[in-house]
């Protein structure tokens, strides 16, 4: 058990550490039901792709994944998911970034997700019938999950 003064200057090196490497970590979740996976498409990003986003400070990745989903989609994940992988996000704008990814097969419809600034469109679509403009990382995890392909190390928008 660390004492005061010890997790404060834990709390001081993590922090000014995290500024200098300025690393993030984001959580993604495919829910699953069967063959179909629940698939989002925001209204600034192009692409199908899984709910998620940035882990809170305070907030375990699980957790994080988890509040997004339901934020995003309406659907509550319930019990504990599957970690299935952590990615490098190596995308245009920072190669700084990782993705837990999580799958989801024990869930409960929260509310009706209508749509919103952030969200335009919410789906369940079977893993042979996807639509049109899955981003590259959705369809590579979705084969990786249900037709055992190669782990890829990289996210791969």
């Amino acid at each position: 058990m660390m004492n005061r003064f010890q997790r404060v200057r834990a709390r001081v090196f993590l922090t000014l550490k995290g500024l200098w490497q300025r690393m993030t970590v984001g959580a993604r979740v495919m829910v699953v039901d069967g063959d179909k996976v629940l698939l989002i498409r925001h209204n600034h990003i192009p692409g199908w792709q899984f709910p998620g986003g940035g882990v809170g400070p305070g907030e375990t990745v699980e957790e994080a994944g988890a509040r997004e989903t339901e934020e995003e989609t309406g659907y509550r994940p319930v019990g504990p998911m599957q970690l299935f992988g952590i990615y490098h996000n190596s995308s245009v704008v920072t190669n700084r970034d990782h993705v837990a990814f999580f799958i989801c097969t024990k869930f409960e419809k929260a509310f009706e997700h209508k749509g919103n600034f952030e969200i335009a469109e919410i789906g369940w679509f079977d893993r042979r019938s996807l639509p049109s403009g899955v981003t590259p990382a959705t369809s590579q995890r979705i084969d990786e999950y249900f037709d055992k392909a190669e782990k890829r190390a990289i996210w791969g928008y």
